[in-house]
Parts: structure tokens; sequence; C-alpha cells
């Protein structure tokens, strides 16, 4: 009689393992994007480079705000620590359960990034906080801020980046720069995160059934 040949096994080991991986590394792209937030944020909050604008209430308010520093700084941080120590866990069970944490961990991390990148964008959009002329003298304000006479056209005409704020100087310049790249490094954390929980959804939905999935031994 022939001996039986018998067919390799499907285990869940291998999709743990890749779901895993891309946990990781997810994990340090976060950690990375968050610092370029943090920066971006306090340095958003020292025009000039200097303090006494943020100690006397002379930031633009979306950078006031710190988004960058507790919405895509810190609670982004908190996430990408859970998914750099995910762990290889037996048993397809506890690698499901530890999946909807870590899917829970993305919706969280994708809504603070999410918020930080739409306050990036108005914060854009709306113009700095700074000195300028106006009738009655200068005045602390946001002259360069959309109204229903005028978009926010300033952005593509670069005289005005020089012409209307007297102080922080250059600080037109400082906002666009900062507030771009603020809400650039927030925006790609919320598809990091977006992407992270189809890829942990998968690991609850596929863990268990890629275990499941052995093939008998045939006789030839």
């Amino acid at each position: 009689m022939p001996a039986q040949k018998g067919r390799p096994a499907c285990h869940c080991s291998d999709l743990r393992m890749c779901v895993s991986r891309c946990l990781r590394c997810v994990g340090v792209a976060l950690v990375t994007l968050a610092t370029v937030c943090t920066v971006a944020n306090i340095l958003l909050l020292l025009p000039e480079l200097k303090v006494h604008f943020l100690l006397e209430g002379h930031v633009t308010r979306e950078a006031s705000w710190a988004t960058g520093l507790w919405s895509s700084g810190l609670l982004v941080v908190i996430g990408a620590r859970a998914f750099l120590q995910s762990r290889h866990t037996p048993g397809c069970c506890a690698f499901r359960t530890q999946m909807l944490r870590q899917a829970l961990y993305s919706c969280a991390c994708l809504l603070s990034s999410a918020f930080c990148c739409l306050v990036s964008i108005t914060g854009l959009v709306q113009g700095p906080l700074c000195l300028y002329n106006t009738t009655s003298g200068s005045a602390w304000g946001v002259p360069l801020q959309p109204t229903a006479d005028r978009d926010a056209g300033y952005l593509y005409n670069r005289s005005l980046w020089s012409g209307v704020c007297l102080e922080p100087k250059g600080v037109v310049q400082w906002n666009v720069v900062l507030f771009s790249i603020l809400g650039g490094a927030s925006g790609l954390q919320a598809l990091l995160c977006a992407a992270n929980v189809i890829n942990t959804l998968l690991g609850v939905v596929l863990g268990r059934s890629a275990g499941d999935n052995k093939v008998s031994p045939v006789s030839a």
C-alpha cells in the first residue's frame, strides 16, 4: 500500500506574524510623524522663536490649541506604543482579542490625528494672528481671514505675506510652512490608522478561519 501523503496544514500563525509585523511598522511610522507634529506645533507657538508672543496671547488660535502636542502627539504615541508592543499570541482566540484591542487603539488614533489635520487646515485657511494697520491705528487681529467678499486667496498672493502683518516678522510664511507640515503629517497619521483599522479587523475576521483551515491527509 502506498504511504499516505498529507498536505501541510494552514495555521493562523503566519497570519498573526504578518499582522503583528504590520502593526509594528505602523507604530514606528506613527511615532516619527508624532515627533514631527510636536516640533511643528511648538514652533507655531513661538513666532520669531520668541516666547513673549505666547505669553502675551499673540499666537494664532489654532496653534494655541496645541493639537500637534496632545492630539497627533501624545495620543498617537500612546496608540503607537501599543502597536509596537504587539507580540506573537498563541491561540487564535487570544489573537482575535488582541486584534480587537488594536482596532480600538487604531480608531482612537484615527480620530485624534484627523482632528489635528482639520485644525491645521483651518489655521492655514484663516491666516495668522498678527499686528497690522487699521484705520484707527495698529491692532492685533487676523487680517487675512476669509470674508464674504474675499476667500483665502492670500495663500496664492505672496505680496500679502510681507505687506500686511507688522509683527511677528515673517509670521505668514511661518504659519503657512508649519501648518502645512502639521496638516500633512497628521493627515498621513490618519491614513495609516485607517489602514491599520482594516488590517486589525482582517486579523479578527480571518484569524479563526485561517486556524481552522486544515486539510486532512489524502491517500495516494
